[in-house]
């Protein structure tokens, strides 16, 4: 692993769904974002606006692999698993992990699987992150390359939302339930535009939120919408998430920068002249803003990347865009994909 330490062994959780060609030239990898899982085609599925028949990452004509990260909670070895060392939970044991360990476990995933190209490799978030430092490590292995609402390094900004939700995760009790609460609320907030917000909920009072102006307990419980909203998204949250993989997760999406070190991606990214990518930005994506899309795709191009594309598009939903249908977005992966 990137922080030295070693862990064996490691399961993975994956879906593959879809015709694999007898050559193996239709594979693509999705690389799914903090909080997603392997579920991420067809109905139910995580990316079911752009994974699954007849969708820009088409289910009847790719092989579609789709696997739960490293650290993850959701059958992939992370901080919940037990440690076969000593038959209790690994717990804040885990060990450190980075971008290039996420890689290295879906790059071993393909291995076990005997497939050795990829015809594309997209993801959102963190999942574009994956997808760059994929590019990185393993030059050649992916044709076509698709960062959507990603970053080649986070801002003081986003490294700051991140600690105060591990803060509260790390401050709280009951395995840091009550933190995650707070963390997934304070998240959500930035997942999304202020217009957004003020459309779908304004200042409406919640059910039931006629309060007594006289008692406190009363005027300080959920009144409006807006937080009747964001206490479900918790409580759902809760359901089938743990804290100790949003704290790693989350810390693993901090310590990214693989541009900074300008010779190595130069010297990964000249050994792919065919290489061809495609980053896009949502307007009103304030936390991962067109500026981020703009410094990755300048980045690529700067280290010497031959084929980049950048595309922002007007999506009024912040970060969880990517996951929606958006005029031009899905046509645009659709083409580029081919």
């Amino acid at each position: 692993m990137a922080c030295g330490r070693t862990l064996a062994p490691v399961e993975v959780a994956y879906t593959a769904v879809g015709p694999l060609a007898p050559d193996g030239a239709n594979v693509v990898v999705v690389c799914h974002a903090l909080t997603g899982d392997a579920h991420a085609a067809g109905p139910g599925g995580w990316w079911a606006a752009m994974v699954g028949p007849g969708r820009p990452v088409d289910t009847t004509r790719f092989h579609v692999i789709c696997a739960n990260l490293l650290g993850g909670c959701q059958g992939t070895t992370g901080p919940s698993s037990v440690d076969p060392a000593t038959g209790a939970r690994y717990g804040m044991t885990f060990p450190p992990i980075a971008v290039a360990d996420l890689v290295a476990v879906q790059r071993r995933l393909l291995a076990h699987l005997q497939i050795d190209r990829v015809h594309a490799a997209i993801g959102g978030s963190l999942g574009g992150m994956q997808v760059l430092q994929w590019l990185l490590d393993a030059p050649g292995e992916i044709r076509r390359a698709v960062m959507v609402g990603a970053s080649a390094e986070l801002t003081a900004e986003n490294i700051a939302f991140s600690a105060v939700a591990r803060a509260a995760i790390l401050g709280s009790g009951e395995g840091g339930r009550a933190g995650m609460a707070v963390a997934r609320r304070l998240a959500h907030i930035t997942y999304l535009s202020e217009a957004a917000l003020q459309q779908r909920f304004g200042r409406a009072l919640a059910p039931g939120a006629e309060a007594d102006p006289a008692d406190a307990v009363s005027w300080l419980g959920t009144r409006f919408e807006v937080e009747s909203y964001l206490d479900h998204q918790a409580e759902v949250f809760l359901d089938r998430f743990d804290p100790l993989t949003y704290l790693w997760l989350t810390r693993v999406m901090d310590g990214f920068a693989p541009l900074a070190d300008t010779p190595a991606a130069a010297a990964a990214l000249a050994a792919q002249p065919g290489l061809r990518t495609l980053v896009i930005s949502f307007d009103s994506d304030w936390r991962f803003s067109t500026a981020h899309a703009r410094r990755l795709a300048d980045g690529l191009r700067g280290a010497g990347a031959a084929h980049v594309e950048q595309l922002e598009l007007a999506g009024p939903r912040g970060h969880d865009s990517f996951l929606l249908e958006v005029p031009g977005y899905q046509s645009a992966v659709a083409a580029f994909i081919g």
